[in-house]
């Protein structure tokens, strides 16, 4: 038998999808999963997006530019002019969706055996991109009693030696909902700056905010612009993740100028997407409007409920549309493989993410789940009614 590669073998698992297994098997069995493990907005994308697709009369698809259309960067360019970010199309190199637009950002930043620290817990598929970069992740651990705020600078600062390259972080977080402050981007900002490394934020939540103070951007100060990174994506704001549609922007030329090498080795992004995608930017502003109170509400509705189940706590989320619950259990993952294969509730059940996948640091974050409010207000109640009395069933199931 051939070999496979060691770095093939060792890519960890996705815990968002890991127990996939178990949902498809309770839905072969008539049981209806709601799904909270996993950020797809069911909310429509613009019409204008699909209605780009739909009308188009194309002969053929061919190969567009390796950094994406210019028509699309210029419409991006005043998308990011309005939330008072200047940039030029030259800064802006278009993905197969931000994942692409992290590996490249990896690749280009890091050397085999580099390293890069991430306040954990964190979107779990940083491991996997840093893994397949043969990058190692350095994780700094936020805390559940202080709503997963950026640790202490010191904290940070130690970790950082000669084999440092960046910070990675997500703002707002996937997977805790908080949003890191001006105070806390600009901390980062001078640190990399003392050690002469990079920032890479992933800023795909942007527009969901819930407590009033504005998201601010990692290039919105010039004074960083050399040690800055952003990755952005049409998925979350959209809801058009399988578009595939994200992109890497910095006004680092050196940067930019490398990244172009790997973007021209998957030749260019897809058409069809390209299109939805620069037709979603000219929706009008009440699209997002609508999008924000419809989330503001569930964000609100899942708290209330959540928050009548005995002995759960949760961290109340700032922005994306996740939360990390704390559950009265002393194994997360195997209440929430309980909940698809040994429990329903009238025939339904949830579907929860385990936190422990979203820690590198061993050991932590096990009796956490990850919740996303992607569903309308009445199936979170619903959702919120099935875990608690699978808590109450859990307890005798175990005993």
């Amino acid at each position: 038998m051939p070999h496979l590669s060691k770095k093939g073998i060792e890519l960890p698992t996705s815990p968002i999808r890991k127990l996939v297994v178990f949902s498809e098997k309770a839905k072969e069995n008539g049981i209806e999963v709601l799904h909270l493990n996993i950020g797809q907005p069911d909310i429509a994308a613009p019409k204008e997006a699909i209605k780009a697709v739909t009308s188009s009369n194309l002969d053929l698809l061919p190969y567009g530019p390796s950094q994406g259309t210019l028509s699309y960067r210029k419409k991006l360019v005043e998308y990011y002019n309005k939330h008072k970010i200047s940039l030029s199309t030259d800064d802006i190199i278009v993905t197969t969706g931000a994942s692409e637009a992290l590996t490249f950002a990896l690749n280009v930043i890091c050397d085999a055996g580099d390293e890069i620290i991430i306040p954990e817990p964190f979107y779990a598929n940083y491991n996997g991109f840093a893994s397949a970069a043969s990058v190692s992740v350095v994780p700094v651990i936020s805390e559940f009693n202080s709503q997963f705020q950026l640790p202490a600078l010191e904290n940070i600062d130690e970790k950082i030696n000669a084999k440092t390259k960046a910070i990675l972080l997500c703002n707002p977080s996937n997977p805790t909902g908080y949003v890191y402050s001006k105070k806390e981007i600009d901390t980062l900002c001078e640190l990399t700056i003392k050690h002469d490394i990079f920032l890479i934020v992933d800023e795909v939540y942007r527009e969901f905010i819930y407590d009033g103070d504005p998201h601010y951007s990692i290039l919105s100060n010039e004074k960083y612009s050399q040690h800055t990174v952003m990755i952005d994506s049409v998925s979350k704001r959209y809801s058009m993740c399988g578009a595939r549609v994200g992109s890497l922007i910095s006004k680092n030329k050196t940067l930019i100028q490398n990244v172009l090498k790997f973007a021209h080795l998957r030749l260019s992004p897809p058409t069809y997407a390209l299109m939805a995608s620069e037709a979603a930017l000219s929706a009008p502003e009440s699209y997002l409007e609508g999008v924000m109170q419809e989330y503001t509400a569930r964000r609100n509705t899942l708290i209330k409920e959540l928050a009548k189940i005995p002995n759960v706590k949760i961290s109340h989320p700032m922005g994306a549309f996740y939360c990390i619950v704390k559950l009265p259990v002393t194994n997360a993952e195997n209440f929430s493989k309980f909940l698809l294969t040994d429990f329903n509730l009238d025939n339904k059940t949830v579907m929860l993410a385990p936190a422990k996948g979203f820690y590198s640091s061993p050991n932590v974050g096990l009796n956490e789940v990850r919740i996303a409010f992607i569903l309308d207000q009445k199936k979170l109640i619903l959702a919120a009614t099935i875990l608690k009395k699978a808590l109450e069933a859990y307890k005798k199931f175990v005993s």
